[in-house]
């Protein structure tokens, strides 16, 4: 075990790093982030802050020399990194899980190959291939770039295959995915949390809705029957088993009208559907994430109270200034995170709130009139 006292090292400085961060120093280990970004939210609150490329040497170096353990926040750090500090420290996840994760081909033909269920999706790696995946999938299809794709970017509804043809150009002509749109009942998240000798433990599934592509408010635990719940949650943990997997890791998974289950994308990383976590558990994904660096035991993942997150991204921000913060400091079961960013934009993850309840339904009302004070304009 890795003790506090130790210093861990976090490849990227968003708000994913700056909450492990956050977890990592309130526990006792000191911290350096490697992020380019001179503002970056996690260099803000590590010891160390190396501002410099992901792939520069003398970083990783200094990195693989001070650090005892390594590990990432999100899935598009370069493989010749992630191999590079391998040789002096503890990188966790290996490069071998992230290289499936971080590409959609590889990661669907995984899912295929080790019997997981996923919607049909076919690999469009030329423009040539389009036309037979389009007859393959039918309309609409998802087109989806393969790799670095996030938060709706790089994907494309299109119900005509000149349509998808002019999106797979403006793309860059890269590798894609296309995929048969579902009709959904709806879309759940399990965050797991796996250590080096295989123990886990999952978080109760979060209920995922989305506007423009992107996580709007996750409900928690999600308003599924237990026996949907129990089967996600032990599809998401033999998932992690499968990869070998050292780390917290997410599954996304579509829930069809009738019930059954479809695996839709892994993340191998805390998740934004798993803050609900920071407040509702004992054990947050970013301690959980600390834990499975540092070989120590798995925390409790039991919700202790009914949740609800919103998202707050920079479209609540005003000419005049930031959100009323009042609206949601002045509820007394709800909690604001913001994640140091200095520029709002729209669509840009500035923060969330958290609102706990004594059921679920208490704390989605008591979100949603937030976010209505906040959004008026909202749907």
């Amino acid at each position: 075990m890795i003790l506090p006292g130790a210093t861990l090292g976090m490849l990227g400085g968003g708000q994913l790093g700056r909450m492990f961060t956050v977890a990592a120093r309130t526990m006792g280990y000191r911290v350096i982030v490697l992020d380019p970004d001179p503002n970056s939210p996690a260099g803000s609150f590590a010891d160390e802050h190396l501002c410099q490329p992901y792939d520069d040497q003398e970083a990783l170096d200094y990195m693989g020399r001070e650090c005892a353990a390594v590990t990432t926040e999100f899935e598009n750090i370069p493989a010749s990194s992630l191999d590079h500090l391998g040789g002096s420290c503890i990188v966790r996840p290996g490069h071998g899980a992230i290289a499936v994760t971080q590409d959609r081909i590889l990661e669907k033909n995984f899912l295929r190959d080790n019997g997981f269920g996923t919607a049909k999706t076919v690999a469009v790696r030329t423009a040539d291939d389009l036309a037979a995946a389009f007859a393959e999938v039918g309309s609409p299809a998802l087109l989806k770039t393969a790799r670095f794709g996030y938060d709706g970017k790089g994907q494309h509804l299109g119900r005509s295959l000149e349509e998808l043809a002019e999106a797979y150009e403006r793309f860059g002509n890269v590798p894609c995915v296309l995929e048969e749109f579902l009709d959904l009942d709806k879309e759940i998240s399990v965050v797991i949390g796996r250590g080096a000798d295989g123990q886990t433990t999952a978080y109760a599934p979060a209920e995922n809705r989305h506007r423009n592509g992107i996580l709007d408010v996750s409900i928690a635990p999600a308003r599924i029957d237990p026996a949907t719940a129990e089967k996600a949650c032990a599809m998401a943990q033999a998932i992690g088993t499968r990869l070998d997997y050292c780390g917290v890791l997410a599954v996304e998974f579509f829930v069809l009208k009738d019930g059954h289950l479809l695996v839709n994308e892994i993340a191998p990383r805390p998740h934004n559907s798993g803050h609900y976590t920071l407040d509702a558990c004992s054990c947050s994904q970013f301690e959980q994430q600390v834990r499975t660096l540092c070989g120590l035991p798995l925390g409790d993942t039991r919700p202790l109270r009914p949740s609800v997150m919103v998202n707050l991204l920079g479209d609540v921000w005003r000419e005049d200034g930031p959100p009323p913060w009042e609206t949601i400091l002045g509820h007394p079961r709800a909690k604001l995170h913001l994640y140091g960013k200095q520029e709002a934009r729209v669509g840009r993850k500035m923060g969330h709130y958290t609102v706990l309840g004594e059921t679920v339904e208490e704390a989605l009302t008591d979100a949603l009139a937030i976010r209505a004070q906040l959004l008026p304009d909202s749907p």
